[in-house]
């Protein structure tokens, strides 16, 4: 058995990486469909020198922000095996959980990221899927009108189908994206047979001396250049479902080299054919192989969008868990997978914004003045967080940890100042997304911290309870269970129910829910109960859930009687306050937020569903809360 363990060791490491490919770089692994055309697109000429420029700085941005920046560095900061930009924000908290306003300064550049990621989650399925089916204007000019009508066609089915899960599809992913990026090498191999000089681009002088050639105009190009790149976040973000070493595995032994291929392979075809800038990727193959060629693109994109339409349904469940936003329903798709979530108004709102893009953008081109600044303003929050985590739990040196901070922060701004220039193009449409979305999110948690302060200020200390009502109030038999908010002091339901039924049940849980920085807590410590009062029939029960996991308060009160809490969960009562906010005229709250914050707290999602409480053992007393 023991001689057999490397082996099984190296197929399952060959298995991850496969199911890595099919999953992590659909994004990065589509953008030789645009990338090059767009380069070139800025008006650059197209001759060998030029082309040389463009391919060096195309192997140098991947090798630099992909290659070293994530897979080798950012990749170690993981939150107990999980990656992406929450949790990174999470960890950095941890680490930084001593210094307050270190910690505020940590929200808001994670939340910076993450509402851009949702800007990028519009684009990305608008501009992949687009660019695919435009290869319809190569094989058949005379079809160029149905290009737009089965762009939408083919994103209209892929938004509806979300609700079905991606399990059973999803296993098709890794089969066609490896067919992909196989045939990106082919492609780009048999182009540079012809042109094998186009090799020498690797070296870094060409990619300096077109920027110094250019000048204010280069500076351009990198608004440009930073589409091959796109999607480089992905890496770190579907970690948790994969690993560390899958991923690596499969970005440096295949999908770097397939992309390198293809593109090196994009710039020979345009040295011995400028023409070919048209569509440089579909004018890589032969004729008979067009066809073929355009469902295999399109099935490439369609999995592209399928992972970024899935991470905004997991960054929102982690948005939600931790605080950021408020609650919505969320829908388990598969009994297996934990990690495959469906939000059905976040979907809904995502195919809406896609048909808007798609239909006011129009073609690919266009849209590429949208696509960037996104993902560089991600990439550069990702790095500032980084940075903290480095300090605080690495311990680096503070000349390596600067030296990293300086180095990739530089190369960030450079991607992004350029990108900047594209605002009046298009550039906006991300900025906006990101603008209303900080907005609701700050809102909401300006919102709760002002709700918990209001809780605090009105709290009372169970003993004070007990020795001025106790004795006076009549005992009933059963169990009472209070979801609460506060970790401290009598739960205002409580007593509001004190106050209009005048009856005490025989036993009182006090129940809360807290969400950690973890990305997942082990059930041997997710329940802690502490018994206190007289006749010790009080009890306060914490519930400590990871930001990726949903609570439920079924399974929790199960585990509360494994842990010595002596009642029957079937025949508890939950008693929950129906709250209803108003402000008082001096709030703290500004009166621009004060609607949009009532707006959001009567619309989330009720907190019996949300958190598995059996409904027909729910009692919800109304409460007026003035912030």
């Amino acid at each position: 058995m023991p001689t057999n363990s490397p082996n099984k060791s190296k197929e399952q490491l060959a298995g991850l990486a496969m199911g890595a490919i099919g999953v992590v770089f659909g994004d990065i692994g589509t953008s030789p469909l645009y990338a090059l055309k767009e380069i070139f697109h800025e008006g650059l000429m197209i001759d060998k020198i030029h082309v040389f420029g463009v391919l060096s700085l195309v192997f140098w941005s991947l090798a630099l922000v992909v290659a070293i920046k994530y897979a080798i560095f950012i990749m170690r900061a993981d939150n107990n095996g999980e990656g992406g930009i929450m949790a990174l924000m999470a960890l950095a908290q941890t680490c930084s959980k001593a210094h307050p306003k270190k910690v505020r300064f940590i929200v808001t550049v994670g939340l910076l990221g993450t509402v851009l990621f949702y800007g990028d989650s519009i684009i990305t399925p608008a501009i992949s899927v687009l660019s695919a089916v435009e290869g319809l204007q190569i094989i058949a000019p005379s079809m160029v009108h149905y290009v737009l009508p089965v762009t939408i066609a083919v994103l209209g089915g892929l938004f509806i189908l979300q609700e079905k899960g991606t399990g059973k599809v999803g296993k098709l992913f890794s089969p066609v994206m490896c067919v992909w990026f196989g045939l990106l090498a082919v492609l780009g191999a048999i182009n540079i047979v012809d042109e094998p000089d186009v090799l020498l681009a690797i070296n870094p002088y060409y990619a300096v001396r077109l920027l110094i050639e250019l000048g204010w105009h280069g500076f351009l190009i990198m608004g440009a250049v930073v589409l091959v790149i796109t999607g480089a976040e992905a890496l770190y973000a579907d970690m948790g479902h994969f690993g560390l070493k899958p991923i690596r595995y499969a970005w440096f032994s295949f999908v770097f080299p397939a992309l390198l291929l293809n593109y090196f392979g994009q710039g020979a075809l345009l040295i011995g054919h400028p023409d070919a800038i048209v569509n440089p990727f579909y004018l890589l193959a032969p004729d008979w192989a067009l066809y073929p060629l355009l469902i295999l693109s399109t099935l490439a994109t369609v999995i592209a969008s399928q992972a970024v339409i899935s991470g905004a349904f997991s960054m929102t469940r982690q948005a939600i868990q931790l605080g950021y936003c408020p609650r919505m329903n969320v829908l388990h798709t598969s009994g297996h997978e934990r990690g495959q979530v469906y939000v059905p108004a976040v979907n809904w709102l995502l195919m809406l914004s896609v048909f808007l893009l798609v239909l006011s953008f129009r073609s690919s081109t266009a849209l590429a003045s949208a696509y960037g600044l996104a993902v560089t303003g991600t990439m550069m929050a990702t790095t500032l967080l980084a940075f903290i985590v480095i300090q605080e739990l690495w311990k680096w040196n503070k000349y390596t940890s600067v030296t990293f901070l300086s180095v990739f922060l530089t190369v960030d701004f450079i991607f992004l100042s350029s990108n900047s220039l594209k605002i009046p193009t298009g550039g906006w449409l991300p900025l906006i997304v990101g603008a209303v979305l900080f907005l609701v999110m700050t809102t909401w948690i300006k919102g709760r911290a002002l709700l918990l302060e209001y809780l605090d200020e009105k709290r009372v200390l169970f003993e004070d309870m007990e020795e001025k009502m106790i004795d006076e109030l009549a005992r009933v038999p059963g169990t009472a269970i209070y979801l609460t908010r506060s970790l401290h002091g009598v739960p205002q339901v409580l007593l509001h129910n004190l106050e209009h039924n005048h009856v005490l049940h025989e036993r009182i849980i006090v129940l809360t829910i807290v969400t950690t920085n973890e990305p997942y807590v082990d059930e041997t410590r997710l329940v802690k109960i502490r018994a206190f009062g007289k006749n010790q029939d009080f009890f306060r029960v914490k519930l400590y859930y990871g930001f990726k996991q949903n609570a439920d308060v079924r399974r929790a009160l199960e585990l509360c009687v494994q842990e010595g809490l002596d009642f029957d969960p079937k025949n508890a009562s939950f008693f929950i306050g129906s709250e209803q906010i108003s402000f008082r005229n001096k709030s703290p709250m500004p009166k621009w937020r004060r609607a949009l914050f009532r707006y959001l707290f009567h619309n989330s999602s009720s907190a019996i569903e949300f958190f598995k409480i059996p409904v027909d053992r729910v009692v919800e007393l109304g409460i007026r809360i003035e912030l």
